[in-house]
């Protein structure tokens, strides 16, 4: 079993890393409890083949109370590090901003380490504007609005696309959409906690996608060496 422990990462939240091999049952339940409330719920079944789909699963802890979890992958894509997150979700209070910013703290932390002075891309995929607020931190997101993506960006979407098995039906790269197979898709699921601020641009991008169908957008954005130093010390 491997299992890291970053405690007291932010504001009295507990992260840990560990490797999926080592996730338990109740863990799990813990899982499928944190997201009960939201549209993007998953069932226990569909969180244990995750278990068996990832790498690493990051937890972030409030008094021992789960708080937001994501599971995740670093490896080199074609060379490059990167960062691959796949099912993730923040519980939707009053503190999921906290919440986020020490999972990700603690991503930030892990690329350091697995990449020093490196330039790191983060992918993940996403159902809303909210969604965005994961890159807060980072430059260069894809997609953006009014904006057409180079020839190595959309190479980038297709990539993060087949890695995260979204690239069966059709990609869409110039959008960073991804066709859904009719199930609900595993993404990350954060709710801003102020909504009604979203740009209007940011919105209309999400507009072709079929929720219905379980369409997705690939999202993903550049840690600069010298910025993951600071991100991640």
């Amino acid at each position: 079993m491997v299992s890291y422990h970053t405690f007291g990462a932010d504001m009295g939240f507990e992260v840990e890393t560990k490797d999926c091999t080592a996730v338990t049952d109740a863990e799990l339940g813990e899982l499928e409890s944190l997201s009960a409330d939201s549209p993007n719920a998953l069932t226990m079944g569909v969180l244990s083949k995750q278990a068996e789909e990832w790498v690493l699963l990051t937890t972030a802890r409030e008094s021992g109370k789960l708080r937001g979890y994501v599971f995740c992958t670093l490896e080199r894509i074609g060379g490059t590090p990167a960062v691959i997150m796949g099912l993730g979700a923040v519980m939707r209070n009053n503190k999921r901003n906290a919440a986020l910013k020490a999972l990700m703290n603690e991503l930030y932390h892990r690329a350091l380490m697995a990449f020093p002075d490196e330039d790191v891309i983060f992918g993940t995929t996403i159902l809303s504007p909210s969604g965005l607020e994961v890159f807060k931190d980072l430059t260069d997101e894809l997609p953006k609005p009014s904006y057409r993506p180079t020839g190595e960006e959309r190479a980038w979407g297709r990539r993060f696309a087949k890695r995260l098995g979204f690239s069966q039906l059709g990609f869409d790269d110039k959008k960073f959409i991804a066709v859904g197979d009719g199930s609900k898709p595993c993404v990350f699921d954060h709710e801003s906690l102020k909504p009604e601020k979203i740009d209007k641009d940011l919105l209309g991008m999400f507009s072709d996608l079929n929720h219905e169908s379980g369409d997705a957008m690939v999202v993903v954005a550049w840690a600069m060496a010298e910025k993951l130093e600071k991100l991640g010390s």
